[in-house]
This record gives C-alpha cells, sequence and structure tokens, in this order.
C-alpha cells in the first residue's frame, strides 16, 4: 500500500508544482496530511511517548516532513524529474549501509546484491526521462539534501520505533512538528491558493491525504515490524509503477530502457526480500 500510495505523489507535485510555491506546497500538503493523520491517530488510540523521546521526535518530524518535502518540491522546479529521481533514490542504498553499521542490521546477501540492482533499475530510469540539457547545480544539490533527509529520518525513525514509541502517534506527532515548521509560507500559500486552479488544489489534497496520512502510517507499521534496510529498499518499486502511472494518467509512454529499468528496480526488490540459507535438515 505504501508504494502503490507514494508512486503517484510524483505525478502529484509535477502536476500541482507550477500553481504553487514549494514551501506553500509543502504547508498545505502537511496541513490537510496532519488531520487525516489526527483522525488516524484518534481512532488508532494515542499512545504519547515518553518525555525523554519528545526532542527525537521533534527533530524527526520537521526533518522529515518539513525540510524533506522542501528539498523535493524545490528540486523538482530546477531539475528533470528523471535526474532528480535518481539523486533521491540514493537513499535506500544509505539505509541499508547506515543500518547495517549503526542499527545492527548486518549486511544480509539478498539485501547488499538486490538493492544496487534495483538503484541500477532507477539509474536507468532517469536517463531515459531525462531533458535538461544540462545539469543545474542547486537542483542537484537539493534533491541530495532530499536523500539525506530521507535517509537519515528512516533510521531516526527505525530508532524511536525500536524504542517502544507508537508507531501512529509518532507519524502523527512528526506531521505536526513538520507542519508547525512550515507555518512561514502561510501568506504565500493564500495567495496561491487564490491563484492555482482548482485540479492544482485537488493535487495537493490529495498528496496529504494518501501518500502522507495513510501511506506515512502503512510505512511506519512495516519499518516497526522488518529492518529499515529492508524497508526502504522495497520502495524501489515506486519509480516502477510511477512509469505505468504516467502512462495511464499522463499518456506518457516509457521508451525500451524505462521498461528495462522498471524490470530491474522489480527484481532488485523481490531479491532484498528473499532469504538465503540453508534449508534445515529434518
Amino acid at each position: 500500500m505504501t508504494v502503490v500510495l507514494w508512486a503517484p505523489a510524483f505525478i502529484g507535485i509535477r502536476g500541482a508544482g507550477p500553481h504553487f510555491d514549494p514551501g506553500a506546497l509543502a504547508l498545505l500538503r502537511m496541513a490537510v496530511g496532519t488531520l487525516a493523520l489526527g483522525v488516524i491517530a484518534v481512532r488508532h488510540g494515542i499512545r504519547l511517548p515518553e518525555r525523554r523521546h519528545w526532542p527525537l521526535v521533534i527533530v524527526w518530524g520537521v526533518a522529515w516532513f518539513c525540510v524533506y518535502n522542501l528539498a523535493l518540491n524545490s528540486a523538482e522546479r530546477t531539475l528533470d524529474a528523471g535526474t532528480a529521481a535518481m539523486v533521491v533514490n540514493l537513499a535506500p542504498l544509505m539505509v541499508v549501509v547506515f543500518s547495517g553499521l549503526f542499527l545492527g542490521e548486518g549486511f544480509p546477501k539478498p539485501l547488499v546484491i538486490g538493492a544496487p540492482i534495483a538503484f541500477l533499475g532507477v539509474v536507468l530510469i532517469g536517463m531515459s526521462s531525462s531533458t535538461s540539457a544540462g545539469l543545474d547545480i542547486t537542483g542537484l544539490l537539493l534533491a541530495l539534501l532530499a536523500a539525506v533527509m530521507y535517509a537519515g529520518c528512516t533510521l531516526l525513525q527505525k530508532r524511536l520505533l525500536t524504542s517502544g514509541v507508537d508507531s501512529t502517534t509518532l507519524t502523527w506527532l512528526g506531521a505536526v512538528a513538520g507542519t508547525v515548521a512550515l507555518l512561514p509560507w502561510t501568506a504565500r500559500l493564500i495567495g496561491d491558493l487564490h491563484a492555482a486552479p482548482l485540479d492544482a488544489t485537488l493535487w495537493v489534497i490529495y498528496l496529504g491525504i494518501f501518500p502522507t496520512a495513510i501511506a506515512f502510517t502503512t510505512w511506519a507499521y512495516v519499518l516497526q515490524r522488518s529492518t529499515a534496510g529492508q524497508t526502504s529498499a522495497t520502495t524501489y518499486v515506486v519509480p516502477a509503477l510511477a512509469i505505468l502511472m504516467s502512462w495511464l494518467i499522463l499518456g506518457e509512454v516509457p521508451t525500451p530502457v524505462m521498461f528495462l529499468g522498471g524490470a530491474l528496480c522489480l527484481l532488485g526488490v523481490v531479491i532484498t526480500r528473499m532469504r538465503w540459507g540453508r534449508p534445515p535438515h529434518g
């Protein structure tokens, strides 16, 4: 569910991006997402974390829901989508390495082999969909910042979940922190809402409810029950699904290289989920 809901987020950002400032887009998305997450948290039952965890919860929320969104929205304004996808998708590889080093997850062979294969698929997709004549350094740095935020926040979230923090409550509190950090863009958002067409505004509302509220809830549920490396590597399915959705929704016909890249993404994820070892003897 997480990857299916995250895949069209890139389409939504592209659809709303020309009509909203990056900060205004992030604020509206997170305001809607926070309201929806509040409903989910109340229905699930709010379990506040221990006082010693609050500083990390706030840092995580601001980094993930504010800084990451600002960096990604801004990068997609100055960098073509293909290059942005390649840089941002460095994040799962970072998670695989650092979760093995610092979270004690080790380096299982399926993960070490599958994650690079999936990333190779992302590279092929990015090279095929790239349209810029040259790289924009600012956009490249913003996309890299988004990748670092993605990786760092995944590791921090896994640490908080391992410490006993409730996954649903954590997601809601993080979204609140991110939304508060985005409040300086309120005036810009009001202006953009007056000028933006209805379909662009509906895209942002969609981003708040589905890729944010629902998908981040299911993401936290899985992350609490699986390793950070495996969970993040599974998101390499997203580019493959995004290709199909762009084809169906926007009429963008994939090239053969993009199909090959999508196949490698799926193959790499399948490998990361495999269990290699000697079968038990009867």
